[in-house]
């Protein structure tokens, strides 16, 4: 069964604000009944940039840079291991994650992406 990494991104920052609760609530109950069924892998939000530390490989050396980054508008705020019978089925559930952001929290621009596992090397 094909497996699929979903991630959200959206701006950092005190702008942004905390999502409101009916989204909390649609999402328990989003990822609830994924969860029930075997969709539902993993996953979780993720907290901000402040303590986040990067590891840098430019031309064989390794650096490292601690956040916060002040560069950085988007970050990823949450993650989720999926797994669905075809390419269709997921691209379709990841429309419903997006729709409920959508109702639930408009004010904000959320960027939902959803990418296949790859399950061997080459594949």
């Amino acid at each position: 069964m094909p497996r699929f990494m979903g991630l959200i991104r959206m701006e950092e920052g005190d702008a942004v604000g905390t999502p409101p609760q009916s989204l909390f609530d649609a999402m328990e109950v989003y990822i609830g009944e994924r969860a029930a069924d075997g969709r539902f892998i993993d996953g979780g939000g993720l907290y901000g940039t402040e303590d986040a530390v990067n590891f840098v490989v430019r031309k064989g050396e390794v650096s490292r840079v601690d956040g916060p980054y002040a560069e950085a508008k988007e970050v990823v705020g949450g993650w989720s291991l999926l797994q669905y019978d075809t390419l269709e089925e997921a691209v379709a559930d990841q429309q419903i994650f997006a729709d409920l952001h959508a109702k639930h929290w408009p004010e904000v621009t959320v960027i939902s992406t959803l990418r296949q596992i790859s399950e061997a090397p080459g594949d």
